[in-house]
């Protein structure tokens, strides 16, 4: 834990300073593993190919020349979907309305696990999820992960809000 906050740390404000949020960063695997990190675009827009490729040359940049890491790693630069992980107070903010996964790090209302939606973020920073017709108020300190749950909903909002995007032609 102590290594994902040294690089949180020397990477975030990077990645602020190129116009992106850092959404989530962690290592995945043991034997080879991987550097994930997710950016959001500060402006709202979606996240594109050359977002994730200016971001990743900046932080191999930073990377090489700190060497937080001793190990051989990959890097990954990626978007963080329709279904993205909720790691701050603020994107529960952005995402009111919406289905939520939450787990706990401590029992809250004597479960560790919801599912439901977000309906309020108080100045405390407690989430207040409605799940199958009953409020649960959560404090974000003890949110262990969070992410948007992938509804119909939300996709449709989605498709909604794409519709006159320009199709994207693959060449083979």
């Amino acid at each position: 834990m102590q290594v994902k906050h040294q690089l949180q740390d020397l990477l975030e404000p990077v990645i602020e300073g190129l116009g992106y949020e850092m959404v989530r960063i962690m290592t995945i695997g043991q034997k080879n593993p991987t550097l994930q990190i997710m950016i959001d675009r500060k402006d709202g827009k979606d996240i594109t190919v050359d977002d994730c490729a200016t971001v990743s040359r900046k932080i191999s940049e930073v990377m090489d020349e700190k060497d937080p890491i001793n190990d051989q790693y990959s890097l990954e630069v990626s978007s963080p979907g329709l279904d993205r992980p909720l790691t701050k107070p603020e994107h529960f903010k952005r995402f009111l309305g919406y289905e939520t996964k939450i787990e706990t790090s401590t029992e809250v209302s004597g479960r560790k696990r919801f599912k439901g939606k977000t309906l309020v973020v108080d100045d405390e920073n407690n989430i207040t999820v409605n799940m199958d017709g009953q409020e649960y108020v959560i404090p974000f300190a003890e949110i262990s992960k969070a992410k948007i749950v992938l509804t119909d909903e939300l996709l449709a909002e989605y498709m909604a809000a794409h519709a006159d995007d320009e199709p994207v032609e693959i060449e083979e």
